[in-house]
């Protein structure tokens, strides 16, 4: 078996409720942990240290307030929800720059569902057509099968931009104007 993507990697992982912070720290075991329970700790350790990736999750913690300083530094964010499920708040996220949306009910999976998405951040690949791949009958399942109409038109241009090559995605990352827009 090949060595998992996250041995070693520096991960922060923030929660309001301990014994999430636990199960992550008991599942991703290969890594380097991390761990923050309220927004002022978690800015800190943004701000003053280097992580290979951050886990987020939304409410109690201010977590799209945290995503986007995690992405002002580089940090590759992975929103991670149980209660701010809506397509809204996963629009949003997109639109800051996460790179993946995880419903706190994949926990069990969590491991190899960051190992993909690693992988396929990594190399080039977009993440976020992986995630829905993968857990596009969950969103469908919990929003309804229709739920990307009432914005169709930020769908259909989702679903041209995240095809987008490595190497345009790289000009794209170092282009002053586009800096911030998640793209």
């Amino acid at each position: 078996m090949a060595e998992s993507i996250l041995k070693g990697k520096h991960i922060l992982v923030v929660d309001d409720e301990e014994d999430v912070i636990e199960t992550i720290k008991d599942i991703l075991d290969m890594a380097r942990i991390d761990t923050a329970t309220d927004y002022e700790g978690a800015s800190r350790k943004l701000r003053d240290g280097r992580y290979d990736l951050a886990i987020l999750d939304i409410m109690g913690v201010n977590g799209i307030k945290l995503l986007d300083e995690a992405v002002e530094k580089g940090i590759p964010a992975v929103m991670l929800t149980a209660h701010a499920i809506t397509p809204d708040v996963l629009i949003q996220s997109i639109r800051k720059g996460a790179i993946s949306f995880l419903p706190k009910e994949t926990l069990a999976e969590l491991d190899r569902l960051l190992e993909s998405l690693l992988e396929s951040f990594q190399g080039g690949t977009p993440p976020w057509k992986l995630l829905f791949e993968k857990l596009g009958g969950y969103f469908d399942e919990r929003f309804g099968p229709q739920w990307k109409e009432k914005d169709r038109e930020f769908w259909s241009e989702f679903s041209r931009t995240y095809n987008i090559g490595k190497g345009v995605q790289a000009r794209l990352a170092h282009d002053p104007a586009l800096a911030g827009k998640g793209i």
